[in-house]
């Protein structure tokens, strides 16, 4: 199996989990927070979505900078934000394809101005920077479901509301 196509497989299983916790969170909920110094239910939904979209704006980048390069996705609603996955998914996909197999073990740089922040090949920054910070961002939207009594959908297996049959 080639690389481009495990990443195609993960971004596939990735994007739909990121759908089954967005068709959880009620619209009225968005700007619920756990604690005033966490994200709102919205903000954090909304960074995960746009953690999703960093593969087509980010990885092909040789540097992707914050000052530059980021602007904090913000949206009102859940429809929204189901909108901007979908629409994004494409863009990954052809930005994973347009990648030659050397092109992914080429650094890749993460900065904010002048201080670099990471430098690593692109097969890491993908998995490390994108991937990774997905699941635990939505592993944190999970939390924010339970604590609103919403039920919580089984990601990687079942949850305690959603009972699988095995």
């Amino acid at each position: 199996m080639s690389i481009k196509k495990s990443y195609l497989i993960e971004l596939d299983h990735e994007t739909k989990n990121t759908k089954r916790i967005l068709d959880r969170i009620p619209d009225e909920k968005l700007d619920w927070r756990p604690h005033e110094k966490s994200m709102s239910l919205g903000e954090l939904a909304a960074h995960v979505v746009e953690l999703h979209n960093w593969v087509s704006k980010a990885i092909p980048k040789e540097v992707f900078d914050f000052k530059v390069d980021y602007q904090p996705l913000k949206v009102s609603s859940v429809a929204e934000l189901k909108r901007v996955l979908s629409d994004g998914v494409e863009a990954n996909k052809v930005a994973i394809e347009s990648l030659s197999d050397e092109d992914w073990f080429k650094d890749w740089v993460l900065k904010s101005g002048d201080y670099e922040i990471s430098r690593l090949p692109r097969a890491g920054a993908i998995r490390f920077i994108i991937n990774n910070h997905i699941v635990h961002h939505r592993g944190q939207l999970t939390v924010y479901l339970r604590l609103l009594d919403i039920a919580v959908p089984g990601l990687y297996g079942p949850s305690a509301d959603e009972k699988w049959p095995f």
